[in-house]
């Protein structure tokens, strides 16, 4: 009786639904790399995301930025809202949308998602699906495919140059109507930012901000627009005695 018990307790252990497969995790040895990029890394050629930045090479496989940044994280942003009582509605992951045929509505899911190792990299990827957990894994993998690394510094006179957390100087990011500016912020001043922007700030690896922003109101346009603006810190061309002066740190601080 007792082994008849744990064969079945085993049995029901191993059951996983039907469609659902067990995340696993990253298998350096199982993968199979089908870019140049892939094939180095696996060789042991780039052994850092620093020289895939450095030499200007594309990211487009998702696995290269788990070979590379084994301490990723990721979260999720609510760029959707669900119904609630009375008219109201709450904030929600989840953006769904509807298509009226003549077999009735056909639903579709959208996601947003935010990776970064809180150290100068971060990325954001829009996955859209007819079931939510493929649009979750679609989000992911375009997000690893997005990451960028940025710049960070101290901009702002009042910490004297000491903070390293904060970014050097002004940026404004855009998309659609929606517009955000960064400004640089005194160590001690916090993320001065939306709620949802908070999330790719701290994924990214800035402490202290302030922020002024302009129409708003769609959500997934606001944070792509922060997006935008953190790709203008590694765009903007600087010189040398600007870097010295106001610490300016381009992917990891050590």
């Amino acid at each position: 009786m007792v082994e008849e018990e744990k064969i079945i307790d085993e049995k029901i252990i191993e059951e996983v639904p039907i469609g659902i497969k067990r995340d696993k995790g990253f298998d350096r040895e199982k993968w199979i790399p089908k870019t140049e990029i892939g094939r180095k890394i696996k060789s042991g050629e780039i052994t850092g995301i620093e020289e895939v930045f450095d030499n200007g090479y594309k990211i487009l496989e998702p696995q290269v930025v788990d070979a590379l940044l084994p301490d990723i994280e990721s979260d999720l942003i609510s760029i959707g809202q669900s119904k609630g009582k009375f008219g109201g509605g709450k904030r929600s992951i989840w953006k769904q949308t509807q298509k009226k045929t003549k077999e009735g509505n056909k639903i579709k899911f959208s996601i947003l998602t935010v990776i970064g190792n809180k150290n100068g990299y971060v990325g954001i990827g829009v996955g859209s699906s007819n079931e939510t957990m493929p649009a979750k894994e679609k989000a992911l993998r375009r997000a690893k495919l997005n990451i960028i690394r940025i710049r960070r510094g101290c901009g702002s006179w009042e910490s004297g140059g000491k903070n390293l957390y904060s970014i050097p100087f002004e940026v404004t990011g855009k998309c659609g109507a929606a517009e955000i500016k960064l400004l640089p912020a005194p160590k001690g001043t916090g993320l001065c930012v939306e709620g949802e922007c908070k999330k790719i700030l701290r994924m990214a690896g800035i402490r202290d901000i302030h922020s002024k922003s302009r129409n708003s109101k769609t959500k997934l346009n606001l944070i792509k627009a922060c997006f935008n603006a953190l790709k203008k810190l590694s765009e903007m061309r600087i010189d040398q005695d600007f870097i010295s002066k106001y610490n300016i740190t381009e992917g990891r601080i050590k």
